[in-house]
């Protein structure tokens, strides 16, 4: 409602300032949202009632004396009490949240509207590259491998309106949790796509939680509308049922129905997006220090050290110093994401820097320092800190793993350890790589990665996991030289290279499904009853008493003479022990199958009666199992 209203009363108002040559009043927008919208001002939308009450006081604001009619401005209590899913909702104060990083309050130079930067979400394979290519007029997604996002992307996209747009391309599987928040922590507006014929799955639940914890307004694209099982309708009761205030049950957050595929509704999410920033009123100085934050980093090989950044505030520059986690170098190239160098990057935009000395990590703020020398200080005292953190949390989790008394010492001598060296085309996706891999630990196998890096497997790589008798993982990097593949298979260090996460987890999990010592476990291996009982009294063993034995039919299973036996009655366990004798009519035999009866003597138990049940118990290892979901989350289950 609130879209359609908004776009028809910007078409309105420009049409009559062309027509008159005075300025456009507050009149003319107020009275063209309620002709437009057809009803009284207090029926319509929260959110299309918070843009006109924030117009009203810009106007205010420039000494405007009009007034507001009637419904609008602050909404009182009563509100609106839709019926539409089949609960009363009651409409709340409207708040419109504010990007997680703020700019200064202080500002020293012009403050100007600047592009939203939008960051898409949602499930795997629920359309959100498919969006963006339909946006950009690309076809990024059938390249990638897998058909799916692996790591964070930056993209500046100019709409059919003139307008521009920042977007960021988050991974939907469930793997890449980390690059997902990372991206609603740097984002204006959340773009939450939902396929038509899927429903809302895990990752898109996870998707709100990031976006409303870093309190960034929502905007739902339902998409493959186009498909003949697509559901609008069923998606909207779930998101409503997740507590998502929709705009049509009269909430806040606005619903398109789109289809990439088809490029359908593309203009109507793009007039969603624009009334969401105009609401914002998002603004930052290109005057300002700089304040950009990286979303990822990479090695070129031409290059060297890459870093993709999205400024907030200031300009970035070639030739200026900069700091970069505890990474420092001096800009030589800005480029923007179609590799064409700029001469500079403001508010919003995303850039590549090029001269680095090393690869940041992802999420590290960029700063702009004086000189050669201030950044290298700078950039030493941060490597310090960041090395005395890392000690002190490896020094906390050996002092965890010493005082863990639930583990007996023979499970503690049984537990294995999984040495892995990630590499991985950026340094985000070596993030999320590493952290999936931890997350495959179990009570039996322990993943240690003892170093996650960026770029191709090298001779250092190899030297490195020989020396901790690691494994190697390359993900989505360029195929080993032969020299180093030949130091490889010297070594006998397994590597392991994929371009598609979940064969990567399967390959890793079901490695270590292979080296885990297993659960021992005892087992029924067969079942007999004893059908009658014989005594045998014969020359020499009057000192130890008659000898028993139970004529058995086994009935389940097979019975084993070098196996464990067990004497139930009535459901009790009288005795368990080793077997001393098993027989066929007059011939030892190993084992009796079902259906065939035998004799069996037992040391140490005599007491046999007929109806007594005698069990086969065999030891054995109950290996762990690599399980994976539908939603694409995987974990080892012991």
């Amino acid at each position: 409602m609130a879209r359609s209203v908004a776009a028809a009363v910007f078409r309105r108002v420009a049409a009559s300032s062309k027509q008159s040559s005075s300025s456009t009043t507050l009149s003319q927008w107020t009275t063209s949202a309620c002709d437009v919208a057809g009803e009284e001002a207090g029926n319509l939308s929260p959110l299309l009632r918070r843009w006109i009450t924030k117009s009203a006081f810009r106007k205010e604001a420039a000494g405007s004396t009009q007034t507001l009619p009637k419904g609008f401005g602050p909404k009182k209590s009563g509100g609106l009490k839709p019926q539409k899913y089949g609960k009363e909702l009651k409409a709340a104060p409207i708040s419109i949240p504010t990007p997680s990083i703020r700019p200064p309050k202080v500002c020293r130079g012009v403050m100007k509207v600047r592009p939203p930067v939008v960051t898409v979400m949602g499930h795997v394979d629920h359309g959100k590259t498919s969006l963006l290519d339909a946006l950009r007029e690309t076809s990024l997604a059938a390249k990638e491998a897998g058909g799916i996002t692996q790591h964070l992307g930056a993209f500046e996209v100019s709409m059919k309106s003139g307008a521009s747009l920042t977007f960021l391309d988050t991974p939907g599987h469930a793997a890449f949790s980390e690059m997902r928040a990372r991206g609603a922590a740097v984002t204006d507006i959340v773009v939450l796509v939902v396929a038509a014929d899927d429903g809302v799955m895990p990752q898109t639940r996870e998707a709100m939680k990031h976006a409303l914890s870093a309190k960034v307004p929502i905007v739902v694209a339902i998409n493959k509308c186009d498909k003949p099982e697509a559901n609008p309708e069923k998606v909207r009761q779930q998101l409503a049922a997740e507590g998502l205030e929709l705009e049509d049950i009269g909430g806040v957050v606005q619903v398109v129905e789109i289809s990439a595929t088809k490029k359908m509704g593309l203009d109507q999410l793009e007039e969603a997006l624009l009334l969401q920033a105009e609401i914002m009123e998002l603004q930052a100085s290109a005057e300002e220090d700089v304040h950009a934050v990286v979303v990822e980093a990479r090695i070129d090989r031409g290059q060297g050290p890459l870093a993709t950044a999205i400024v907030r505030e200031g300009t970035l520059t070639p030739g200026q110093f900069i700091v970069v986690g505890a990474q420092w170098g001096r800009i030589r190239a800005l480029r923007n994401m179609l590799g064409r160098q700029i001469p500079s990057a403001g508010p919003s935009i995303p850039v590549e820097i090029d001269g680095l000395k090393g690869v940041p990590e992802a999420g590290d703020e960029v700063v702009v320092v004086a000189n050669e020398e201030q950044a290298r200080k700078l950039s030493e005292e941060r490597f310090l800190v960041m090395e005395a953190g890392r000690l002190e949390r490896l020094s906390r989790q050996n002092s965890d793993s010493d005082s863990d008394s639930l583990e007996t010492e023979e499970e503690k001598s049984e537990k294995k350890e999984m040495v892995v060296l990630v590499k991985a085309d950026v340094q985000g996706t070596a993030q999320a790589v590493s952290q999936a891999l931890e997350g495959l630990s179990s009570a039996q196998v322990a993943v240690n990665i003892v170093h996650a890096g960026v770029g191709p497997v090298s001779q250092s790589d190899v030297a490195l996991a020989e020396a901790c008798g690691a494994c190697v993982v390359g993900f989505n990097v360029r195929a080993m030289a032969g020299a180093v593949d030949a130091a490889a298979k010297r070594a006998k260090i397994k590597v392991c290279q994929h371009r598609i996460i979940y064969h990567l987890l399967e390959d890793i999990g079901n490695m270590i499904v292979g080296m885990a010592p297993g659960t021992k476990e005892t087992r029924v291996a067969g079942q007999a009853e004893i059908l009658s009982v014989f005594e045998i009294k014969g020359k020499g063993r009057e000192c130890r008493g008659a000898t028993k034995i139970a004529g058995c039919k086994v009935v389940e299973g097979k019975l084993t003479r070098d196996s464990r036996v067990r004497v139930m009655r009535s459901g009790e366990v009288l005795f368990e022990g080793p077997c001393a004798s098993l027989r066929r009519e007059k011939d030892d035999v190993e084992t009796a199958i079902k259906g065939t009866e035998c004799g069996l003597v037992l040391k140490d138990w005599v007491d046999f009666q007929v109806g007594d049940v005698i069990q086969c118990i065999e030891d054995v290892r109950r290996m762990p199992k690599f399980v994976s979901s539908q939603s694409g989350a995987v974990r080892i289950e012991c």
